[in-house]
């Protein structure tokens, strides 16, 4: 029985990665149907806060490959196929990566928590999550504290995706940018 339910789910993840993935963008599409934001800058505990600064960096530059991405019907969003692998070569720098219960640092750090909040804005929505991952280490405090823990979405390049189907009739956006104090996110849909 075990072996079966495992080749179901084999089967359809892999039916869910032969589908048409997201790839077009527009200008906002005109109704909010969720939307929430982060702190950029957290004191952790163990942390230089370099590597902080240096998430920002690294946000900044997949945000651009994420923000006005449209969602149709039957297509599928995939956070690595839009973002690629983070590269120094692609301007990503050293970033704090979550691995094994502990951290350390590398190329493309702290984009989890863009992961985490597109994750958690897609919760409040009709879309489908087809994968997730979940973080297995708590570096933050539970103070100030806008999610509840074991509500992210780690991401792991290029194994540990977060993808997102549209199982719906109507398109959905997801907007992302960052401001001085902020990451910010909206799904957007093109009908209340």
């Amino acid at each position: 029985m075990r072996a079966f339910i495992l080749f179901s789910i084999k089967k359809s993840y892999m039916a869910d990665r032969n589908k048409e993935f997201a790839s077009s963008r527009e200008t906002p599409l005109p109704c909010l149907d969720f939307s929430h934001r982060t702190i950029l800058l957290r004191k952790l505990k163990d942390v230089e806060m370099q590597y902080q600064y240096n998430k920002i960096i690294n946000l900044k530059l997949a945000a651009l490959r994420l923000n006005g991405i449209v969602i149709r019907p039957g297509e599928v969003f995939s956070y690595w196929k839009l973002i690629g692998k983070p590269s120094y070569r692609k301007g990503y720098v050293d970033g704090m990566v979550l691995q094994g219960g502990s951290f350390h640092y590398g190329p493309g750090g702290g984009l989890c928590q863009l992961s985490n909040l597109i994750y958690w804005m897609v919760l409040h929505t009709p879309l489908t999550v087809v994968e997730r991952h979940r973080h297995g280490y708590d570096v933050f405090p539970d103070a100030n504290r806008t999610q509840p823990f074991g509500s992210g979405a780690t991401c792991f390049y290029p194994y540990g995706d977060l993808m997102i189907r549209n199982d719906t009739t109507e398109d959905f956006q997801l907007c992302v940018w960052l401001d001085e104090e902020y990451l910010n996110g909206e799904i957007r849909a093109s009908s209340p």
